[in-house]
């Protein structure tokens, strides 16, 4: 039995202990997606952009459902399933810290990605005379872009001044470690680092200790945005000193589009009220929060940081997933994905040699397990679309990122080895078909 054949990754399934965890979402089936007469299960292979939904985040949202038919407003204090929404954020806290290496007290759940990151730079980023640069990757994801451009204006600070990006070197894909300290210990005038836990274009995980504490020596404030990294790769932010970071939910958490964003900032800072924040009611101390007092008394902590009142469903469609990672420990996940990932790669680059050899293909993602999460960009220098329009007419479902890249994240809760089988065989045939 050879590494290429179906029963090959038949047997990788039959001694997965996480296999179990697959039943636990939902999968669409191929009548759904491609519009054909069949109901076995698409292979879906973009949990990088969306997760699939667990089916107990169904089952909690309908008992909040009926939590608010039968109560009301009273459902803040005397919920029939015992989660008060008054506190309903406090449900989440313990296992998002666990995910990212954190105490409870440096996280909590609020907003959305941007929109907390706006917030941190609000607080963070103190520009002056001889510090007032915000970096980030020249391919950071857009809305990075358009955040810290809009907050340099907000500033009267040119982003064409402020707005400071580090691309890789000349004919390579990701970033060296030792490009991004060199730079951060040269510009002086950088205030804010704030860099991709992983790169959301080219899967690289980047060395988020390194440069952190590089960062912090050169008197930076470190941020991360770990939209592609939360759910996906091991993270010890309190360990690593972070200063903060924040992330969606939507991706490998699968909390559903749009989901509870989440938000750490580190111990340090969880009495400091020096610092300018957006203060909102839901942000005020729990013990006073509904006496309606006009003067804002923050609670301890990143809770200090929150606005308004959280999503009912959306925390709760969270907590459905969470409770899913905490059974399955991301340590376990993470030596799946690292085994999962790299079949994938040894796969396609065993099927498709022809095509590696004629650069209709290539690998952007890092070759080094750890330094990439469950993604690998695959780069198709001519007729991505077509590749792309391809795999989906037969049940396949990627992402694709114009004008060249098409991503693929076998994720470990609920993908299989055959899942990546198929793919790759998949792959082959529809390139055999546009390249012809």
């Amino acid at each position: 039995m050879t590494f290429t054949s179906v029963e090959y990754a038949e047997s990788l399934d039959n001694q997965d202990a996480l296999r179990k965890y697959r039943d636990e979402f939902v999968i669409p089936t191929l009548r759904d997606i491609s519009n054909g007469d069949s109901d076995e299960p698409c292979t879906y292979l973009c949990g990088n952009s969306l997760g699939l939904m667990p089916k107990r985040s169904r089952e909690l949202i309908n008992q909040e459902l009926d939590a608010w038919g039968r109560r009301g407003v009273e459902g803040h204090w005397n919920h029939p399933y015992n989660r008060p929404w008054a506190t309903i954020d406090e449900l989440v806290k313990s296992p998002l810290a666990n995910l990212v290496g954190a105490k409870p007290i440096e996280v909590t759940a609020m907003n959305t990605l941007t929109s907390n990151l706006h917030s941190m730079l609000v607080t963070f980023f103190r520009p002056t005379e001889s510090r007032f640069k915000i970096l980030i990757e020249n391919k950071a994801f857009p809305s990075d872009h358009y955040a810290v451009s809009s907050h340099l204006e907000s500033r009267g600070i040119d982003p064409a001044v402020g707005l400071l990006t580090i691309s890789p070197r000349q004919g390579e894909h990701v970033l060296r470690t030792c490009d991004v300290i060199d730079l951060i210990q040269k510009d002086k005038e950088i205030a804010v680092v704030m860099l991709s836990g992983v790169q959301y274009y080219t899967g690289q995980f980047f060395e988020i200790e390194k440069i952190t504490k590089a960062g912090k020596d050169a008197g930076c404030i470190v941020g991360w945005d770990l939209a592609h990294a939360v759910g996906n790769v091991p993270l010890s932010l309190h360990d690593w000193d972070v200063d903060f970071a924040c992330w969606c939910s939507y991706k490998y958490l699968n909390s559903g589009a749009g989901g509870i964003a989440g938000l750490f900032i580190h111990e340090k800072y969880k009495d400091d009220t020096t610092r300018p924040r957006l203060a909102g009611w839901w942000g005020n101390q729990k013990e006073n929060r509904f006496d309606m007092l006009p003067e804002f008394q923050p609670s301890e902590g990143a809770s200090g940081y929150q606005l308004s009142n959280p999503s009912i469903f959306t925390t709760i469609s969270l907590l459905g997933s969470l409770q899913i990672f905490e059974s399955a420990t991301l340590k376990e996940l993470r030596l799946k994905s690292i085994s999962l990932t790299g079949y994938l790669e040894k796969l396609i680059q065993s099927q498709l040699q022809d095509e590696f050899d004629k650069d209709l293909i290539r690998i952007l993602t890092p070759k080094d397990p750890q330094q990439r999460g469950c993604q690998l960009s695959l780069e198709f220098p001519l007729k991505m679309m077509q590749v792309f329009d391809g795999l989906h007419s037969r049940g396949v479902i990627v992402d694709e990122r114009k004008p060249t890249v098409i991503r693929v994240a076998p994720t470990p809760l609920y993908n299989t080895y055959k899942d990546v089988y198929n793919f790759v065989i998949q792959l082959k045939e529809v390139m055999n078909l546009v390249y012809k």
